[in-house]
């Protein structure tokens, strides 16, 4: 495994339904913040955030069902890793700001490919185009 899947794993392992509930008041906002982030270098972060945020939010309010807590779990370990002001990467890093943000998303979207796909099928999302790579 990845450093960066293993990191990944470690952060989802720590998501508790405590952590979801916090998120969750939060992911309002924060879905304003992903819309803005500028990182041309990383095209597909805001969409792949967006996805992963909306995502949450459907499994949190029960409109959605079938994914493994697992990978909720990774999906709240990014939004609110990407969230953070204080990451690996500083943000405002010039280039590579955002890279350690789109490195946690896409370990996400690749880990957990199966379920997710699962989720953008059922509600009308094209996978393909959030998955992309780079």
């Amino acid at each position: 495994m990845s450093e960066i899947a293993s990191y990944v794993a470690h952060g989802a392992a720590q998501i508790t339904p405590a952590t979801l509930d916090k998120v969750l008041r939060s992911l309002p906002m924060w879905k304003v913040e992903f819309a803005q982030i500028n990182a041309p270098h990383f095209p597909h972060l805001v969409n792949q955030l967006e996805f992963l945020a909306d995502l949450v939010e459907d499994v949190a309010e029960g409109v959605y069902k079938d994914l493994p807590y697992s990978a909720l779990a990774a999906a709240v370990f990014a939004i609110t890793y990407a969230h953070k002001k204080t990451d690996l990467i500083p943000d405002h890093v010039p280039i590579m700001g955002h890279a350690d943000d789109s490195s946690v998303a896409r370990a996400v979207l690749i880990l957990h490919g199966k379920a997710l796909a699962h989720y953008a099928e059922k509600s009308g999302m094209d996978w393909e185009n959030i998955t992309s790579k780079p």
